[in-house]
Formats: C-alpha cells, structure tokens, sequence
C-alpha cells in the first residue's frame, strides 16, 4: 500500500511538471492601437511561440515559467512574465533608426535595414509637431525632394522636383496605403488635389524608380501616405485654421472601436481662401475619408476606405517679369479655374493562413472629373508687339471611371531567412475628354484677360478606354546573416482605345495604342551592426505618355495618326549608407546616378503654345543627404540636402542641337535645415531654412547681357526662413507659424517665355502669419 501510495505521489509529480497552463492577452502601442503580427515566445524555450491576431491577441501554452519574449518590428523587444487573467503588453517604438519599419518598398511590413534604397518616413510625431497645412511642408523635410506651391496664389497645385528638374511631368507616383490615386495615363499629378491630410498617419518617401512593385510613373520617386485606423478608444477632435493671405481651414475626426472587432475612422476638412495676396486666388476644398475595419478573425481582416474630394480653384497663372519684381500682384486671369470632384472605394481583404504566409486582396474604385478653364491655355493676340485686344483660349472636361483589381501574397521560408513577395493587378479606366475653344477678350491698357466666350465645334472630343495589366515578384534571401540580396521584376502592358467623336473635324483618327514593359531591380543591404548599414541597387523605371499629351499632340493633323510619342525609359544605379552614432546623430545618404531616354519635355512654339517631344537622352545624378543631431534629449537639429546635375546628353529641339547642356527649371541644390526645441513636454518650437539654388529657366541661350554677350536666363533661387510653436494643455492645442520672416521675394518656380522674352513666375508667400487651435477629446 505504502509502495503503491508512493507511486502514485510520483506519477502526479510527474505529469504536474509537464503540465501546461494556457495564457492569454493583447499587443499593443501606448496609444492602445493594437499591434498585428507580434511574436511572443516561451523564454525557457524559443520554439513554443505564436503571433497575435488582428485584436493584438494571443493564447500560449506555457509549462514551468510563465515568462514570454514579445518582439515586433519597429518597437524594443520585451520580457514580460504573464499572470492569470487577461495581459495588457505595451511595446515602445525603437529608437533605432535601422529598426524603423517601412512598407512602400514592396507593400510588406520590413525594417529600413532591409530596403536596398533611399526611403524616408515622416511618422506621426513629425506630422504632429509640424502642423502643416499643406503636404509640402512636410515632403520637403526629405532629402532631394522638393515640392513647390504657392500658397499666396494658388492650393495644392503644384511643381515637383524629385532626382529631376521642377516641373508637372509624371514622373512621381502619389500612393495611398500602397495603392495609386490615379491610374496610369491621367495625368497623375493632379493627385495632390485629390488627397485629405487631415487622414495622414505616416508618409513614405521612396526616391529613384519604384516600376518593379509600382509600374509606371514612379521614376523620381513615389509618396506613400498611410491613412489613419480606427483606435481602440474614442479619441477625435475639431480643428480651425486661419491666416493673413485669406486662408481659413475647419477640420474634425472621430475614430474608435465600436465593437471587439469593429472600428471605424472619420476624418474630414474643409478649407478656403478669399481675397488673398494675388488677385483672383480664391479656392474651396472639401475632404472627407471614413475607414471601417472589420476583424473577420483572429486571421483576416477586412478594410474599406472611401474618400471625397469636392475641389475649385481659381487659376491665376504666372507673374511677368516686370509684374513680378514691381510688386504687382494683379493676375492677368479673372476667369480662369480648376473645377474637381473625387470619389474612391478601396476594399482590403487581408488574411494570415500561417505565421509564414499572408495574402492580400484589393478591390478599387475611383470616379474624377476635372473641369477646367486653364490659364495655361491662353494666349493674348499682338501686332507689333502691341496687345490687340483679342486672345483665345479653351475649356476642357476630363472624366474617368476606374476599376482596379490588385492581389499580392507574402511568402517566408526558412532557408536563408528568404521571403518572396508576388503580385497581379488589372485596371481598366474608360476616360472621356472634351475641349472647346473659347474668344479671349482682353484689356489692352492693364493686359487682363476680362471676358470669354465658347466658340462652335471642338478641339478634341474622344473616348479612350486604358487597360492596364500586370505581374510582379520581389524575392529578398539572406546567405550571410548581415547581407539582404533583393531581386524583383515587373511587366506592364498597356493598351489606349481611342475612340475620336469627331473624326474629320480634329483629332486623329481612331486608333488603338500598346505599350508594353519589363522594370527589373537587383539590390542588397549589408548591415554592420544594429545602428550602421550600406546598401546598392540597380532599377529600371518608365513611363508611357498620358493620353491627354499623346492625343493632344495629333489633333494638329486632323484625320491623321497618332504622333509618335515613346515610353520614356530609366536606368537607376545608387549606393548609399545609414549610420547612427551613439543615439545622437543619424546619418542618411545616398549617392545615384538616373540615365533617361525618350525623357518627355515640354516646349512652346514660336506662338507660345505648348507641345510635348521626346528629349533623346538625359541624366541626373547627384547625392543626398540628411543629418539629425540631438545634443540634449529636448534639442534636435536636423539638415536634408542634395546636390545634382541635371542635363540633356542628346536633345535636338526645331534643329537647334542642345545636346551636354544643363536642363532648365533644374537647381544644383536644394536643402532644409530644422532646429527643434521642447522646453516642456507639451511645448515645441522650431525654426526652419529652405535654401533653393540658382537655376537655368532655359535650355536656350536668350538673354543678352550687360557685356553685350547672350547668356541663358536664370532664377537666383532663393533663402526662407520660417518659425512654428505650439503648445497642448490638457484637451486644448494651439500653433502660430511665421512664414518667409524675412519677407523675400522668391519664386515658387521660374520658367522662360520665348514668346514674351522674358522669366515669368509663380510667386511664393510672402511674410504671413498661420495660427490654429485644436480640440482634443
């Protein structure tokens, strides 16, 4: 008895010591925004691990110790002991710069250290302490980007520089949560209107060409906003903006979980502007974004964003020379304007079959139609130089419907920590394009155009359906524990139907357009240590011609074919490097070389009117650079620079050789300098230099100097210095900003005018003074 009592003692020892006790809890950020795809293991034994599901959640098994490691990209590593009863873990993002986590480089969760490529990540603090009010001052705070509007004249319509000159090309791709905002071939840079920053969580600057996961159009670079998700507590606020250039802005947001697996996210602005610096620079803008996420399960989840832009813009067209330096701010244009309504439908529907596979399906709906009667396209009547009284002009209405279908799964393997991504995607996007002409009449003693009227018949009128399909595959593998190789390719083909409703009377005649393309990329990352790295990649990029430029090209020939515009074609070749020394200085660098040919140039006749050609070959190369110093834990000082070249290798334009000369609206240097200063935790202060440099504002010898020699017209570029503070207590949030302190004269862009012989200009702000107050709840 006492033998068998003894065994049985020995027995429930035994299997006690093998028993496991299941504990549950949830992952999250401080702001209890849950955190999807952590890792939580047994400390006592690695291989018992699990992930936590889209709720943050996790259930594991443990035996003896009840002590788990929880990681997650981005955020330090924890060691927590789990009790009984529901665990709340709450992981702090990393400070380490090679730990961030950026998504635009192949649509995946990854670490900075493992994009062999420039990526930039505005995070929400930045966002937050910046206050912008327009999506530049933001960009700009990125290394070799510049992005210029003029607040005094006009909104959001704006001049790009990215690894090339300042112009309206497309050769930037604006993203939303890893979708693009237009389709190929409408002219992607009116996207900007057609955005909502009120609903910006992050945003992701991917400079040198993206074709190989994008497509087309991201050459320079592409800008990936991701939108805010619902938090799992209520939070919100409202919002008022005002200025001294007639600027007002009313904003509001709600977002929270309504349920355990359902949460919903509004965010919403409305902005104006009246009687500002520039005559007839009045806007009205609405946006709305509201996101739901439903979390089917523990392993899918299901997104839905819609976003409204209403959008109307006066178009106040450019400064002449005279105008611009005598301090006349009077536009020329007292009719002209930019009319846009956009709506968007994306359906994402995410699911985890397994800690090592995850596929992700989307479904995309765009509706946009753009009335304009555009500056751009007037032109005032001379005899002997002298104003007739008379000019011309159009009005034009574009319209598309898009339907895009994109399907991407993520694969890890266990050998050589390799992973491959592959992806499809379809869209087909009828547009309609209707221009008129239109009799100017126009002041001849002030030189305004004051009055318009529709002339019969049309300029164009025609229908092109744009079918876009493609398949693309990233595989990223690691043969040495610090080296990344990545290798990915994409092809494209493209197909423009167009349909002329006017055949005989302008236009070409009806015709069906290909393109087709291969984007390969070869990259590697190696990494020294967990605050040091290199990386080098080769890419290719394009970009087809816009249908808008294709056909507008023709319409000359009436009845003819359509003009021979080809895909203009990248070659990238970049090194770079990323350094953090001592948790003080960061060190973000990158050294490229961009090789274009059949780039796409804008010209303008001998009548001033504008055609579109391809320029043969060009070349940009250059490096940027951007430094952050923190020499105390409430004092940084940040400097994002570049210095390029920008040149035609081969360019002939009316049989003048233009070849091994500098591009125009093309400055050597840009930079941004930031120093930031929090005095207390709730109190920020910053001051901030923009430096533009000189540049050519053409390619052709034009300006007879003082010498009596002919030289090139130029803008001097220009020096801003801005200052912001602002200041939360408790619920409430206030901000000033002073812009151009020192009240300069500058351009947001100089272009030259054969016509007028002369610069013309889009001025940039003058001294103003921006304030805002926020309600927090």
């Amino acid at each position: 008895m006492t033998k068998s009592l003894a065994l049985l003692v020995f027995m429930l020892a035994t299997i006690a010591s093998f028993a496991q006790n299941e504990y549950k809890g949830k992952v999250q950020t401080r702001n209890n925004e849950p955190l999807v795809g952590a890792t939580v293991v047994a400390a006592e034994d690695t291989s018992n691990g699990v992930q936590t599901g889209f709720n943050g959640e996790f259930t594991i098994n443990l035996q003896n110790n009840s002590t788990v490691i929880v990681s997650y990209l981005g955020y330090k590593t924890q060691e927590i002991t789990l009790g009984t009863g529901e665990n709340i873990i709450f992981l702090k993002e990393s400070s380490e710069s090679l730990e961030q986590v950026v998504v635009s480089a192949n649509r995946e969760q990854q670490k900075r250290s493992e994009v062999p490529g420039a990526i930039s990540v505005l995070n929400a603090q930045t966002i937050d302490d910046t206050k912008a009010f327009g999506i530049e001052q933001l960009v700009n705070q990125v290394p070799g980007v510049f992005m210029s509007t003029s607040r005094a004249a006009s909104n959001e319509q704006h001049f790009m520089a990215m690894r090339s000159p300042i112009s309206t090309k497309s050769l930037f791709l604006y993203v939303e949560d890893g979708i693009p905002i237009r389709p190929t071939a409408v002219f992607n840079h009116n996207a900007l209107l057609e955005m909502n920053n009120t609903a910006f969580q992050r945003i992701e600057v991917l400079k040198g060409p993206a074709s190989s996961i994008y497509g087309s159009e991201a050459i320079g670079g592409s800008i990936n906003v991701i939108t805010k998700n619902p938090s799992r507590e209520l939070t919100g606020g409202v919002g008022f903006q005002i200025n001294d250039l007639g600027f007002t802005r009313y904003e509001a947001e709600f977002s929270q979980y309504v349920s355990d697996k359902f949460g919903i996210y509004f965010g919403a602005h409305y902005a104006q502007r009246e009687d500002g610096l520039i005559q007839h620079s009045d806007y009205e803008k609405t946006a709305i974004t509201f996101k739901t996420v439903y979390d089917i399960s523990n392993k899918t989840r299901w997104t839905n964003t819609f976003d409204l832009i209403d959008y109307r813009s006066d178009m106040t067209g450019s400064l002449s020379e005279d105008d611009y330096t005598g301090g006349n701010f009077e536009s020329d244009q007292t009719f002209t304007e930019r009319d846009a309504l956009a709506f968007r439908l994306r359906s994402t529907l995410e699911t985890r079959w397994n800690d090592k596979n995850k596929t992700t399906f989307n479904a995309v709906f765009r509706n946009n139609k753009m009335d304009q009667n555009p500056s751009y396209r007037i032109r005032q009547f001379r005899d002997m130089g002298q104003l007739t009284g008379f000019g011309s002009g159009e009005v034009n209405s574009n319209e598309f419907n898009s339907v895009l279908a994109l399907v991407q799964h993520k694969a890890d393997f266990n050998f050589m920590n390799s992973s491959l991504v592959l992806g499809a995607s379809a869209d087909f996007s009828p547009q309609d394009y209707v221009s008129s002409p239109t009799s100017v009449t126009v002041d001849t003693e002030t030189g305004q155009n004051v009055d318009f009227s529709i002339q019969d018949g049309y300029i164009l009128n025609y229908e092109a359906d744009i079918f876009n399909y493609a398949g693309y595959f990233q595989y990223e593998i690691s043969p040495m524990e610090d080296l990344k190789v990545t290798a990915a390719m994409r092809y494209d083909r493209f197909t423009y139907d167009y349909d002329n409703r006017i055949d005989g009377l302008a236009g070409a005649a009806d015709t069906k357009t290909e393109y087709d393309n291969l984007a390969p990329k070869l990259g590697l990352n190696y990494n020294f240590s967990r605050k040091a790295g290199v990386y080098a990649n080769y890419s290719q990029g394009f970009t087809p011609p816009q249908t808008s430029t294709l056909f507008r090209n023709s319409f000359v020939g009436v009845g003819g074919e359509v003009f021979d515009l080809k895909p203009s074609e990248y070659d990238n070749y970049e090194v770079g490097g990323y350094f953090n020394i001592a948790d003080k200085v960061t060190i973000d660098a990158a050294i490229y070389m961009l090789d274009g040919k059949n780039t796409l140039v804008t010209l303008r006749d001998e009548n001033d009117e504008f055609f579109n050609a391809n320029a043969g070959e060009t070349r940009s190369y250059g490096i940027e650079y951007g430094i952050s110093y923190s020499p105390m834990k409430n004092i940084t000082l940040a400097h994002n620079g570049s210095y390029a070249k920008h040149e035609y290798i081969t360019f002939f334009d009316r049989g003048v050789d233009y070849s091994d000369t500098d591009r125009e609206t093309a400055p050597n240097l840009l930079g941004t300098s930031i120093l930031t200063y929090k005095p207390l935790e709730n109190l920020t202060i910053s001051a901030e230099h923009e430096l533009v440099g000189e540049y050519n504002t053409s390619f052709e010898g034009q300006v007879e100097n003082e010498d009596g020699t002919t030289g090139t017209a130029t803008y001097d570029g220009h020096n801003v210095f801005n200052f912001r503070i602002s200041y939360r207590f408790k619920n409430i949030e206030i901000w000033g900003h002073a812009l151009n302190l020192t009240d300069e004269l500058y351009a947001a862009r100089a272009s030259y005018s054969r016509f007028r012989g002369e610069n013309s200009y889009t001025i940039g702000n003058p001294r103003a003074f921006h304030g805002g107050i926020k309600y927090h709840f």
